[in-house]
Order: C-alpha cells, then sequence, then structure tokens
C-alpha cells in the first residue's frame, strides 16, 4: 500500500477518471492536484513541485510525452507515470527514451497503478547505492540515466548501452536485468572482446562433441544458460563480421544451434549490449552490420562520462575509500578537502574505473586515517588527464598513410603514458584496434605498458 504523506499531480481530461484517482489516492494518503489537461499541467507544476505525476498521454491541448519531458526539464527527480488507452510498442520506447519512470494502458485498477507507484518511489528514493550494483551518484546527469534504465528494465526489449569506457555500463545492465521481470532467472555475461573471434561462436550457442579439432566434450553456449534471464553483450563492436549474421539470425528466430548439430533449441533471453564506440558510426564505416545494430538499438541508453558528474566524485571517492579499507580490514580515512578539491578539478578521462583504480591506491599506501592533498599526483594538475610530449606529429609531402598511422599511434601512447584503452578513446577505435596496431608496426610492449 502506498502510505507516503506526499504529493502527486493528476493529469486527465476524462472528468470520470481524473476524480477516481483523486479519491483513491487521498484515501492512500497523498495530497492530491488534478489538472484538466497539458496546459493546465505544466502552470501547476511551475507554481509548485511534486515528486509523482500520473498523467495521460493523449489529450485535446498537448501531449502527455510533452508534459513529461518539460516536467523532467523542470526537476530530475520528478517520477512520471503515463497511462494511455492507445497503447502501442513505438509509443512505449519513445516514452522510455525520453524518462519515463512506467507504462500503464487503460483500463486498470487503483491496487494495479499502486504497484506500479510503491516500486517507482521505491527505486526513486535509493538513487544513491541501487541494489547491489554499486551505480553511486546523485547528478542529474546520471539520474536522468536510471530514470530510463528503471523504465528500459520493464520493457521486455533488447538494449543498447553506448558509453565511454569506465563510466558503469555493465553496472547498468545488472541493475536493468535487477529490476526487470527477469531478475530471478539467470544474467549471463560475455566480453566480446576478451574472447578470441575463432571462440566466441562456441561460447555464444555451444558445440556437440566433435564439433571441431579439441572439441572433446559437449558445451553448453551463453544463449542457453541464459534462457528465461537476460544474455550481456559487453563490447559488441568488438564481435567479428562474419560472426555477426549468426547472432542477429539467433536475436530474430529466438532459437539457437550448436556447432555441429542439427537441431535447433529455442531459447527466451532479453540481450543488453554494450559498446564504448558508436556502432551507428562503424555502420556507416562498413565494419558492423546495419542490420544488427537496428535489431540491438530498440531502446538506446547511455551513460554520463564522469566530467559531466562533477558532483558525483566526492560520493564515488567516499564510496571507494570506505570500500577498499573495509577490504583491508581498517577503518575508512577521512578525505581532506584540499585533496577533494584536486579530484574534482581533474577530468577523469578513465572515468569511474580510473577513479576507482586511483582511490584503491591511495588507500594502500596511505597511513589509514586522513587522506590529504600530498596524495594528488601531478597528472592532476593537468586538465585533460593526459602526459604532454615535446613534439607532436611531424610529417612531410609523400609520407605514406601507413607511416602518418605509424606515428599518430605512437604519439598518442605516449600521450596516454601507454593507456591503450584511453588511447582507443582519443583515437575513436577500438582496444582490439589499438593491440593489433600495435603488433603491425611492431610498437615496443614495454615502452607502452
Amino acid at each position: 500500500m502506498i502510505q507516503q504523506a506526499k504529493s502527486v499531480l493528476v493529469v486527465d481530461d476524462e472528468p470520470g477518471i481524473r476524480m477516481a484517482l483523486k479519491a483513491n489516492f487521498e484515501r492512500a494518503g497523498w495530497r492530491v492536484e488534478t489538472a484538466t489537461g497539458a496546459v493546465d499541467a505544466t502552470e501547476k507544476f511551475k507554481r509548485s513541485r511534486f515528486p509523482l505525476v500520473v498523467t495521460d498521454i493523449r489529450m485535446p491541448d498537448g501531449d502527455g510525452l510533452h508534459l513529461m519531458r518539460t516536467v523532467k526539464a523542470t526537476d530530475a527527480s520528478t517520477a512520471v507515470v503515463l497511462v494511455t488507452a492507445f497503447a502501442t510498442v513505438s509509443q512505449a520506447v519513445q516514452a522510455m527514451q525520453n524518462g519515463a519512470c512506467d507504462y500503464l494502458t487503460k483500463p486498470f485498477t487503483f491496487d494495479q497503478l499502486q504497484l506500479v507507484i510503491d516500486r517507482v518511489m521505491a527505486q526513486t528514493q535509493s538513487s544513491a547505492v541501487l541494489r547491489g550494483t554499486q551505480i553511486v551518484g546523485t547528478s542529474p546527469a546520471l539520474a536522468k540515466s536510471l530514470d530510463r534504465a528503471r523504465v528500459a528494465a520493464q520493457a521486455d526489449a533488447d538494449v543498447l548501452i553506448e558509453a565511454e569506457s569506465g563510466t558503469g555500463k555493465e553496472l547498468l545492465a545488472r541493475f536493468i536485468h535487477e529490476s526487470s521481470s527477469r531478475r530471478d532467472k539467470p544474467l549471463v555475461a560475455i566480453n566480446c572482446a576478451a574472447v578470441p573471434d575463432q571462440l566466441l561462436e562456441s561460447e555464444l550457442f555451444g558445440h556437440v562433441r566433435g564439433a571441431f579439432t579439441g572439441a572433446t566434450l559437449a558445451k553448453v553456449g551463453k544463449f542457453e544458460l541464459a534462457d528465461g534471464g537476460t544474455l550481456l553483450l559487453d563490447e559488441i563492436g568488438e564481435m567479428a563480421l562474419d560472426l555477426q549474421p549468426k547472432l542477429l539470425r539467433v536475436l530474430q528466430e529466438r532459437e539457437v544451434e550448436r556447432l555441429g548439430d542439427t537441431r535447433t533449441i529455442p531459447v527466451d533471453v532479453r540481450i543488453v549490449a554494450t559498446t564504448n564506440v558508436s556502432l551507428q558510426n562503424m555502420v556507416e564505416q562498413g565494419r558492423f552490420r546495419a542490420d544488427l545494430f537496428y535489431r540491438l538499438n530498440v531502446i538506446p541508453l547511455t551513460l554520463p562520462p564522469l566530467r559531466q558528474r562533477g558532483q558525483d566524485i566526492v560520493l564515488l571517492a567516499q564510496h571507494f575509500a570506505q570500500k577498499f579499507a573495509k577490504q583491508a580490514g581498517r577503518p575508512a580515512a577521512t578525505l581532506d578537502p584540499e585533496f577533494l578539491a584536486g579530484m574534482e578539478r581533474y577530468s577523469w578521462p578513465g572515468n569511474a574505473r580510473e577513479l576507482s583504480n586511483f582511490m584503491r591506491r591511495v588507500v594502500a599506501i596511505s597511513n589509514g586515517h586522513r587522506i590529504g592533498p600530498e596524495y594528488i599526483g601531478p597528472e592532476f594538475l593537468n586538465p585533460v588527464g593526459v602526459r604532454s610530449v615535446a613534439s607532436p606529429v611531424a610529417f612531410q609531402a609523400g609520407t605514406s598513410m601507413r607511416e602518418l598511422e605509424r606515428q599518430l599511434l605512437e604519439t598518442t601512447l605516449q600521450l596516454t603514458g601507454g593507456n591503450r584503452t584511453r588511447a582507443a578513446e582519443m583515437l575513436g577505435v577500438s582496444l582490439r584496434t589499438i593491440r593489433n596496431k600495435i603488433r603491425e608496426f611492431g610498437l615496443p610492449p614495454r615502452r607502452l605498458a
């Protein structure tokens, strides 16, 4: 039951529905304001904030989706629940993309609405650390992404998360799974960049005994393991082109065929794919299949980089300080204001992963009582977070493209201190491309480690 003594704005052009909702909300202990349409609701929201807005979509004087965008632009923390008698898949996807917390189709009972609102408000109130996924932060940019993820979790459609390395794409994928109706089924993850191309097909689809040299035992693939649950395809952009049509077929048919077998096995799997590069750009470059991109990109989501979440840096630093101190079996150290100020000035090109690794090191070498500005290294004085070099890439007319590519790669790796992930982000290519080019050009690994 809803027990919070909070306020709700109910928006519907039908008087009967509006008054029925008002009466039910008041019996549940809510202070209720009603609006007859989008214009009336916009004016009332400007005068008074509401933690919850329940609105119809189709109204004579406006659109509920536009009203939702207006509400979110004014106060990103407001939860919006959309109701309509004309639900379509495309409309539901549009609602999720624009920040709806949930979506109900008329007719519905107030008990059904209560369940939705209880869940929505509980999620809103626990936005600092979410159900063990450790997504930490209160910045508006992060809140917007999490709002969309909460609603996406309720739709049983495939999700594509595009964001920079280190932002927490896998954590967001886990949050989507844990918030969905599939939460009691497996979440199975595979990193497409970490598995060699020749083995990835077997890892995904499985194989029978004798399917290829070395296949002495049958193997169940990730799709079968994830049946009924969620399959996380991490760094999907690293998948080889010749494997992509096979993945597309499984996504379309929802059945898998083990290597060396003729029998198909039905699977009920929700796909969450992640990438740190733009798949749209890869499609245009001929490096990723357009049909697979469109099949994965049903609900697109993103996570903001840490440089757009300035107010979350302190929260994350404190979170990691406590986490690593606990792992070391000692009390968490106090973080000096000057130390935190130095961290806030830094751009964190490696995002939350870089901050986590930095705090792990600081906690390990500190005295365990107080962490002061003496732990701020010289890299924090550089606003872009990379080393400088004395000379830029130099070339003369007639220099081969291969030589220019080699010089650019070598200089970028010098700029990043040998950090290949950061170099890949700066050059707009995948980490696998960086590794392959290092081998191709014979660049000394020890100098770039």
